[in-house]
């Protein structure tokens, strides 16, 4: 392996890892797929390849593909509520952060998108994510899910119908979700139920993925009254946590620590005036992994 292939494959790694995360939904299995491709890329012979960024995001999208379909099938064994991984940075967004993260954040991918993106067949997602995201032709995307191009461009559509009917547009101005945000967390840490509801779509979802934490199960939660009941069940045993403000997948954040430690992360989507998703990541273990910025 030449030092100048080694140079464009670094070259094109950022938008590796970024189709890899949107595939998956996952930052490490995006950094696995990404390395696959790179060992795949060693495996043959390079002058033989006409674009190599190209090549390499088909190879990827194969491998995302594999993995998902593997996935697929140990999830329907579990009923776990699965939160995706988070890109976590300071209040401040995208000032001072790396490009790594810099290309996964890209377009506005929240958790929110990444949650209905995982209820697509795997064929269905490689399609959306591939043409809607990264501008890949059918051409290019069809024999990747072994159709015709007409069949891969309905398989996007497919996906995109759901997208757009499941995925809630948050509001794109961070004043504004901070004050949303902040009215909640008033709310909550006051106890005021009628002032939590006021600020809660009537039809917002709470998911909590606590892994094998002793924070409680993992679960979904839907309707605001049952929200606003669940924050404050939360508020008597969170006491003692100190809380700082994040962007989480470019949007307001909180990350709740003890001693120093993470023991929660919060995201929030903000449609409107009112809180429409709640994702709230407290797998002790995965948030020992994450890259968090510096208080």
């Amino acid at each position: 392996m030449t030092d100048q292939l080694t140079e464009e494959f670094e070259r094109h790694r950022g938008q590796l890892r970024a189709v890899g995360y949107r595939m998956l939904g996952s930052i490490s299995e995006a950094e696995d797929a990404v390395q696959e491709a790179w060992l795949r890329l060693n495996r043959t012979d390079a002058a033989s390849i006409d674009n190599l960024g190209g090549w390499l995001t088909t190879v990827t999208a194969r491998v995302c593909l594999d993995m998902l379909r593997s996935r697929r099938s140990r999830r329907e064994e579990s009923l776990d509520t699965h939160v995706p991984d988070p890109v976590v940075t300071g209040e401040d967004g995208a000032h001072g952060v790396d490009p790594e993260k810099q290309a996964l954040l890209a377009d506005s991918v929240g958790l929110a998108l990444l949650v209905v993106l995982d209820t697509l067949e795997p064929a269905e997602r490689l399609a959306f994510v591939l043409h809607d995201m990264f501008a890949v032709p059918f051409g290019d995307i069809a024999p990747i899910v072994d159709r015709s191009p007409a069949a891969a461009r309905q398989l996007a559509s497919r996906a995109r119908r759901r997208v757009q009917g499941a995925d809630p547009e948050p509001v794109p101005d961070l004043h504004r979700q901070r004050e949303v945000v902040d009215a909640f967390l008033s709310a909550s840490q006051g106890g005021d139920f009628e002032a939590l509801l006021a600020v809660l779509d009537p039809d917002v979802v709470l998911r909590a993925d606590v892994g094998a934490g002793v924070l409680g199960v993992s679960q979904e939660i839907r309707g605001a009254a049952t929200v606003a009941g669940q924050a404050l069940l939360f508020r008597s045993r969170g006491g003692a946590l100190a809380s700082r403000p994040v962007l989480v997948n470019g949007a307001v954040g909180r990350l709740n620590l003890l001693d120093g430690k993470p023991m929660s992360l919060l995201a929030f989507t903000v449609h409107g005036d009112r809180i429409v998703r709640i994702h709230i990541l407290a797998d002790p273990h995965r948030l020992a992994e994450l890259d968090l910025p510096e208080a």
